[in-house]
């Protein structure tokens, strides 16, 4: 069993940074991957970042320059720094752990911590 807590989501306005934290707890070892995915209102859930167990880093174009993912293995908590928000990057984003069997993965996610970016 996997648990994945999000916080530090709140309400900022356009240029503004925020960091978002993810505990995980449970069974983490053995992940192919830990990302951050985002849902914008009315819209589809989104890769937003992700970084693999080897610390390889994959970003969606439109953060790239902006947005930083990390993680601290020591206390099991994945991290995205946002700077420079922009309305559209309002959405409730969501911390992800995905791992792989051959032909199969299994993704565990938490509840969301919402971004509401707006002047």
């Amino acid at each position: 069993q996997v648990q994945l807590v999000e916080s530090g989501g709140g309400l900022v306005q356009p240029g503004a940074s925020l960091r978002l934290s993810c505990a995980a707890s449970g069974s983490i070892n053995n992940f192919y991957a830990m990302g951050w995915y985002r849902q914008p209102p009315g819209k589809q859930r989104e890769l937003v970042a992700d970084i693999t167990s080897d610390g390889t880093t994959n970003y969606m174009s439109s953060v790239k320059d902006r947005f930083a993912i990390s993680r601290d293995n020591a206390k099991n908590t994945l991290y995205l720094q946002m700077n420079g928000l922009k309305p559209e990057d309002t959405a409730l984003y969501f911390c992800n752990l995905q791992r792989r069997l051959p032909g199969l993965r299994y993704d565990y996610w938490g509840r969301g911590t919402q971004v509401t970016v707006s002047s």
